[in-house]
């Protein structure tokens, strides 16, 4: 993740947690469903990149078991912490400016880490590197380009309101170096690292309490900065919030790309 002055998703507001809780809720089945596909079981060492939160951390603990080992980073370690018991090992570190914690790995993965990362390409090589002869990475990373709109079915006043300050946040985050079209380029990133039997798919939910829960987190928590810049004032904020409440939106997330492949 980037740094907190210049991240703009600041992990260490009480929103985050929101966040992380809704995120799992919304792709963790997916996210489980690839990491069974890599075969991750007893005795694997894996490196959990810009953790986040726990559920994954927690669930690869499972599958790997007593034998094997799971290195869970981040840039911010206090929502994950909790999760610092064998097989969990967590360690605060920069995947864009830090050499890997290790190397070796069966498997290396991460969600929603690279498109906020300013040094993306060094990143990825420091994935790659880590991994042992044949082990798997898994990156997973949205494409706001892809379907842009948290209410495709934009119907009436309430509907526009959420898209405008979904574009809205989305040009915050493209200001401070996120890339908002990453996700697509997945699959080819993969490939010219060197990586063989690349594969992807896409996955997004279009309407849920969870995307209710993420939307209204990400809105408070980037409050502030929407009206400073100008780009949304409180009073539309409010009536933002007071529609999620409703539960009639239909929010929708961007859609989530996910690659993978193994060394040779």
């Amino acid at each position: 993740m980037l740094p907190t002055d210049g991240y703009l998703l600041d992990n260490r507001r009480a929103e985050a947690g929101e966040r992380f809780a809704a995120l799992a809720t919304l792709f963790d089945p997916s996210t489980f469903r690839h990491l069974e596909r890599c075969g991750v079981g007893p005795g694997w060492r894996c490196w959990e990149v810009g953790a986040g939160g726990t559920s994954v951390i927690s669930w690869l603990a499972k599958k790997v078991g007593p034998t094997g080992k799971v290195v869970a980073t981040d840039i911010d370690t206090a929502w994950i912490s909790s999760a610092a018991r064998p097989p969990v090992e967590v360690r605060r570190h920069d995947v864009a400016t830090d050499d890997p914690p290790e190397e070796g790995f069966d498997l290396v993965h991460a969600r929603l880490v690279l498109l906020h990362v300013p040094d993306r390409e060094r990143a990825l090589r420091s994935m790659v590197r880590a991994l042992r002869p044949g082990g798997r990475l898994l990156i997973e990373d949205a494409d706001p380009g892809l379907q842009p709109l948290p209410c495709p079915d934009a119907h009436g006043p309430e509907q526009h309101l959420a898209d405008r300050l979904r574009q809205a946040v989305r040009r915050l985050l493209g200001d401070r170096g996120a890339d908002l079209a990453y996700g697509r380029t997945l699959p080819r990133l993969l490939r010219e690292a060197g990586l063989r039997h690349v594969e992807a798919d896409g996955y997004f939910p279009v309407a849920s309490p969870a995307c209710d829960a993420l939307e209204s987190a990400t809105v408070r928590l980037v409050r502030d900065a929407l009206v400073k810049a100008g780009l949304a004032t409180d009073e539309e904020i409010d009536r933002h919030l007071a529609n999620i409440a409703t539960g009639t939106l239909d929010l929708a997330t961007a859609p989530m790309i996910s690659a993978w492949g193994r060394t040779a």
